[in-house]
């Protein structure tokens, strides 16, 4: 019940608000999902009224500050995983084990790691989806035109070069709300 009244009332925020989404999941019941360009606070909000739109369940990370207090308990039941990114936590194999002990599972990440410009995207959400062979989503936000979603799925292949050009073509027409904070699909490698 609470999953519906969750979608009834995100779908209406959505078009009160004039955003308009597009939803292309892949056929199996887990992936990994990219949600990016990640330039604002508002990039989140509109993500979870996305997913909570389409009642889909989902776990995301984020960083563990915004865990604290009776808000910290909330995020939790929302599918969120504190990260504190001062310490090595090991994140991708967290989450290669849960991928691996559960038939359906959806792992959201913004691969920027944070709201600031960066050189590098966290590489963490295309080991995971390599090593358990499930598809990246494209999660996409593009403030101009007020759209949002998940477009096109892929694999990670053998050629890494070849994935991020894919990336990079696919989010070069997304823009954030602070386009200047963005950085482009890089790995460290």
């Amino acid at each position: 019940m609470v999953k519906i009244i969750l979608s009834i009332i995100s779908k209406i925020i959505l078009k009160l608000l004039g955003w308009k989404y597009e939803l292309k999941f892949p056929k199996g019941k887990k992936f990994v999902i990219i949600a990016a360009p990640h330039t604002s606070n508002w990039d989140f909000f509109f993500f979870i009224l996305l997913l909570w739109a389409t009642k889909v369940k989902f776990d995301w990370a984020g960083k563990h500050t915004i865990f604290r207090g009776p808000t910290g308990i909330i995020l939790k039941k929302m599918g969120g995983i504190p990260i504190d990114r001062s310490v090595k936590n090991n994140l991708v194999n967290i989450i290669v084990e849960r991928f691996n002990l559960k038939e359906e599972y959806i792992f959201l990440v913004a691969p920027e790691g944070t709201r600031s410009k960066t050189k590098f995207w966290k590489a963490g959400f295309y080991y995971i989806a390599k090593k358990v062979n499930v598809p990246i989503v494209l999660g996409f936000i593009d403030y101009p035109s007020k759209s949002l979603g998940f477009n096109q799925s892929f694999f990670p292949s053998e050629k890494l070069e070849d994935d991020i050009q894919l990336l990079k073509d696919f989010y070069n027409s997304k823009n954030g709300l602070y386009p200047e904070k963005y950085g482009e699909p890089k790995f460290k490698v």
